[in-house]
């Protein structure tokens, strides 16, 4: 049926109600209608209308919020039209050229023409949908992530984590994540689209430091809440008037009852990005916000017990949300620390009040580039001084400080371990190292420039010289090598999720993508990320854009993995629009600050064991 023909079918009812309901929402009065002919994902022709500059379309009844809900709270600022513009480049080369070689080039190009030509044949893409051949990848992408939008009294305000329609266990997989937001919000940030954002980052703060409580013990103020769902409850008990409510969950509700630590630090890190992309440093200079900046990093800089600059934090209280042996100081959550305390250097207001505040945040920042750089860092010089190390040392001086025993070196490690390349390990603490690769602490630290810029370089030397075990048929591993046997049953409690190359336990994740690109940008490096965006296309889209992928070499998608997860999708985005656009990673790089490295060129100067350091920085850093 014609798109013509098709309109004169329906209701004229329908278009009316949209009209009238779109008109409460924005008052706006008389509106010119587009209409275009659509097919939902449940088989099911539908029609999505929108005005002059707004775009709308069939969302989720999970994200469907009614026009007539009241709320009490205070809106954020204007919030403008949402457009979908999809044009965005789809060319892998940037520049106009590419620097993956000639044969890897033409296997993968042949995939990705027999991939295209299967959805010509009229491929589904599993729930009763037949693929558009017309659609690009990435417009199939823009599609569904705009789909995810929830929204709160009528404005956007995140997206949910998945709309896996052919899962009969929701669990919280329709709430907003605030980690699982943040490519979300960057591609929304990079196509233009700023609201979403602005809103986002506004409503969620209003969140931090709920009442809630787990056993009688409230969280820490300053705390950011992992997820939060919009509700629509009667309104003073009166079941004919409604209102949207945000429900936060701080981890009372999440299996294993774990806080999240990395929530505020990736609201620092996206409060920036928002800043340096729009121009718009008003959000971040608001009252309101700057003291939610200053209360996230009062409870990260809190004294207590531990005597390591490093962020003490219990087993999954990051991306890696179960139990896998990274409680203590997980480096995921120390490269994210560094990265959220140099952005909020960079936005916190200079004020009498801010003074003592900066005083701490300098000390540890420097504090924590040495532990990291130092102490985290191996590769085939530094497994060979481990080799080697003396046990039970006792002095000021000694240079085994942590009493790691030698035998604690796996036999993986030793062929794992290339000539060429190393990395930072994933967790430090007394008597214990754990060597496995942690792929997102390792890339944000890249990132971050937590690591050095020859360390940065190696940790990519390393990813192409293991390219078959980290990257294999699907990027990334989220860890490597996984646990198995008596080690996973110890480790994991016998997690039945956690099974050896799946989720959490070394299975591959395609939203690393964006991570891997920011990276790969920041060191000139982008061929590596080109690679790996290639071997995604090949099955991400048709594989209808799965959580996590299983086994050594990803080639099964996850046994419990939900379908169309927002964040796998969001990642892919992000890294065809900075592969597009390479400048545009700059709202997410920290740049290594001249004064931290000549405080930590001192610092190594004053360590027994070495004597190197940069030279050309005369002035000492003022801690």
């Amino acid at each position: 049926m014609a798109v013509s023909e098709a309109f004169l079918h329906l209701d004229p009812m329908l278009l009316f109600k949209s009209g009238a309901n779109y008109g409460k929402q924005r008052n706006l009065g008389l509106l010119e209608f587009h209409y275009s002919l659509g097919t939902s994902r449940n088989g099911i022709t539908s029609y999505a209308f929108s005005s002059v500059g707004y775009y709308s379309t069939a969302r989720n009844n999970r994200t469907k919020r009614s026009c007539f809900s009241r709320c009490k709270c205070q809106k954020a600022d204007s919030i403008s039209d949402v457009t979908a513009d999809d044009g965005t480049p789809t060319s892998l080369s940037i520049n106009g050229r590419t620097n993956v070689n000639n044969a890897q080039e033409f296997e993968l190009n042949q995939l990705l023409k027999s991939d295209k030509e299967g959805f010509a044949n009229g491929n589904t893409n599993g729930v009763g949908t037949v693929i558009d051949s017309r659609k690009s990848i990435e417009e199939e992408a823009w599609d569904l992530l705009k789909e995810s939008v929830v929204y709160y009294c009528g404005n956007p305000i995140g997206t949910i984590a998945a709309s896996d329609t052919s899962s009969s266990s929701i669990l919280n997989y329709d709430q907003v994540f605030i980690r699982d937001f943040i490519p979300s919000g960057i591609a929304f940030l990079l196509k233009g689209e700023y609201d979403i954002v602005r809103n986002f980052i506004l409503y969620t703060l209003q969140l931090q430091s709920w009442e809630k409580t787990m056993d009688c013990h409230s969280p820490g103020q300053g705390l950011m809440p992992a997820s939060f769902k919009v509700r629509t409850v009667p309104r003073d008990g009166d079941d004919s008037v409604t209102e949207d409510v945000l429900d936060p969950d701080f981890g009372e509700a999440a299996i294993g009852r774990v806080a999240p630590v990395d929530s505020g630090l990736w609201w620092i890190i996206l409060l920036r990005a928002y800043g340096k992309c729009t121009g718009d440093l008003s959000v971040q200079e608001r009252v309101d916000v700057q003291t939610g900046i200053k209360m996230i990093l009062k409870l990260c800089l809190a004294d207590g017990f531990d005597m390591f600059p490093t962020l003490l934090v219990t087993d999954g209280s990051c991306m890696i949300d179960r139990r896998m042996g990274i409680h203590g100081h997980p480096l995921e959550i120390q490269a994210l620390f560094y990265s959220a305390l140099l952005c909020a250097r960079e936005m916190l207001a200079s004020e009498d009040g801010s003074a003592d505040l900066i005083r701490a945040l300098n000390n540890r920042l420097v504090a924590l580039s040495f532990h990291i750089r130092e102490y985290y860092w191996i590769d085939m010089k530094k497994l060979n001084e481990i080799y080697r190390y003396k046990t039970e040392e006792y002095s000021f001086d000694a240079v085994n400080k942590f009493n790691i025993y030698p035998d604690q070196i796996p036999p993986w490690l030793v062929e794992f371990m290339p000539a060429r390349g190393g990395y930072l390990i994933g967790n430090l603490q007394p008597a214990h190292m754990d060597f496995r690769f942690f792929s997102l602490g390792n890339l944000w630290s890249i990132v971050g420039s937590l690591a050095t810029v020859d360390q940065s370089h190696a940790i990519l030397d390393l990813v192409e010289a293991k390219w078959s075990e980290l990257v294999a048929d699907m990027p990334l591993k989220i860890c490597y090598p996984a646990l198995e046997g008596q080690e996973w049953r110890i480790i994991t409690g016998s997690d039945p999720k956690n099974t050896a190359w799946s989720y959490h336990n070394g299975g591959s994740w395609p939203t690393l993508l964006w991570q891997l690109t920011v990276a790969c940008i920041k060191l000139n490096r982008p061929e590596i990320a080109e690679k790996a965006v290639m071997l995604a296309e090949r099955r991400i889209c048709r594989d209808k854009w799965p959580e996590y992928y299983d086994t050594r070499r990803a080639r099964f998608i996850g046994k419990q993995s939900r379908l169309f997860q927002t964040w796998s999708i969001a990642g892919y985005l992000v890294a065809k629009l900075l592969l597009a656009n390479p400048s545009a990673a700059k709202i997410l790089i920290n740049e290594e600050d001249a004064e931290l490295v000549n405080a930590f060129s001192c610092m190594l100067s004053a360590n027994p064991r070495k004597k190197r350091g940069q030279k050309g920085f005369k002035q000492p850093f003022l801690i």
